[in-house]
């Protein structure tokens, strides 16, 4: 069966999408969406489009877990982002801890090719495709 897997990694400023190969296999990042202030909900409306155009089966929602487990704001706001999406699409929209992905992502771009200054503008992405790529172990392992 061909399902392909998309991982959000959310961020109040953006939010970073990566998508999986049609079996679930590989990821890679897909693309990041900058979050307006004055309309938050057209992040959500992008989101659906993706999950429209990429044919997703799942969704996996990159939890923002404080190190002391206390709930945070951006925990708050991600969960929020989950439940609309659900609300939204017809598919399961999973929660996972992304504890350190945005450190992994930023190790991973230090380590790359990548100039400087395009740096922020994929992180996310990365960050994302970090998380996805735990997921799809996750999977592997059973």
């Amino acid at each position: 069966m061909i399902v392909r897997y998309m991982a959000i990694d959310y961020g109040t400023v953006r939010i970073g999408v990566a998508i999986s190969d049609p079996l679930g296999v590989v990821a890679r990042g897909l693309e990041t969406i900058k979050v307006k202030k004055h309309d938050p909900q057209a992040a959500v409306e992008r989101i659906v489009e993706l999950v429209k155009t990429y044919e997703v089966g799942t969704v996996i929602v990159g939890l923002p877990r404080r190190t002391d487990n206390k709930v945070g704001e951006s925990e708050t706001k991600a969960r929020e982002l989950a439940v609309a999406l659900e609300a939204r699409v017809e598919i399961p929209v999973i929660m996972q801890d992304e504890r350190f992905t945005s450190v992994i992502a930023n190790r991973i771009l230090r380590d790359s090719t990548v100039k400087a200054r395009d740096k922020r503008s994929v992180v996310d992405q990365v960050a994302a495709e970090v998380i996805l790529r735990d997921y799809l172990e996750k999977i592997r392992r059973g």
